[in-house]
């Protein structure tokens, strides 16, 4: 099998980090050789120095994407750390209907995988605001690095198996039978969903307007202090006043920093 040199590793690593955020540390070798292996044979190259080469001399951008496709890990499932929705639906909601005054609410799913966590909000905003749902302008943007994993929540399609720690009545309200014993979210849970490709490293993001509710969970955990801190006042200066930031249950924001006001574990707002 092809193997990578500690040089190697390293000028890979510090490339995806300089770009993507992501801290590739020393122990993950085995692992980013392994995934990167039939890549390199797919495409002939005798060494990881000449698969890095190309990548960073490809312009039409392909070989990034399926370099961070590869080395990514796009685990999730539905209902992941629960306690999450039950107070979004319970409190956050219940407090941006009763502030919003303009009706527009502005929800983001940072590094939204493969749309679990999305779709999710979308049934339970659907859920919450009932009759009057049609007032509101209550999108949901779901953004992710990797095209991939877009393109499959996209389609909203999911098996037996995976929507199974759904609630039953959402299972009847919101999916419907697909092919191969898969299930799919009907048009009006789809159509709430916006997804969109987005690198958090970017300088910048192209919003128009500030959100009331970011959930970006169980992404920092792969990234050092420094990009984290960075990545947080991002966060901060995109929350409207009073906003809510949702982070995974195994993430924290250091709870000395003036930004954010600390709720519950894992949950923070702006005030």
């Amino acid at each position: 099998m092809l193997g990578i040199t500690d040089k190697e590793f390293m000028q890979l690593s510090d490339y995806i980090k300089m770009n993507f955020g992501i801290h590739l540390k020393k122990e993950k070798q085995t692992l980013v050789t392994g995934r990167l292996y039939n890549v390199l044979q797919q495409q002939g190259f005798n060494s990881f120095t000449d698969y890095y080469k190309y990548v960073i001399a490809d312009k039409s951008g392909e070989a990034v994407v399926t370099l961070i496709d590869k080395i990514t890990t796009n685990h999730t499932f539905f209902m992941r750390e629960v306690d999450h929705f039950y107070y979004f639906r319970d409190t956050v909601l219940l407090y941006l209907a009763n502030s919003v005054k303009e009706k527009d609410l502005r929800i983001w799913s940072a590094a939204c995988s493969s749309g679990e966590e999305a779709y999710t909000l979308a049934m339970i905003i659907d859920e919450f605001f009932g009759v009057e749902k049609h007032m509101w302008d209550t999108k949901v943007l779901a953004t992710d690095i990797s095209n991939n994993i877009l393109n499959t929540a996209k389609k909203g399609v999911y098996s037996r198996e995976r929507i199974s720690p759904l609630p039953s009545s959402w299972k009847k309200k919101y999916l419907k039978e697909y092919e191969n014993d898969n299930y799919v979210f009907i048009d009006k849970i789809k159509n709430e969903v916006l997804f969109r490709k987005l690198n958090l490293m970017d300088r910048s993001f192209p919003f128009k307007k500030k959100f009331h509710v970011i959930f970006c969970r169980n992404v920092m955990i792969y990234f050092d202090n420094e990009t984290k801190n960075e990545l947080i006042n991002k966060f901060y200066n995109l929350l409207e006043p009073g906003g809510f930031l949702f982070i995974g249950h195994s993430e924290s924001i250091n709870r000395d920093s003036p930004k954010f006001t600390y709720v519950r574990p894992s949950i923070y707002r702006k005030l």
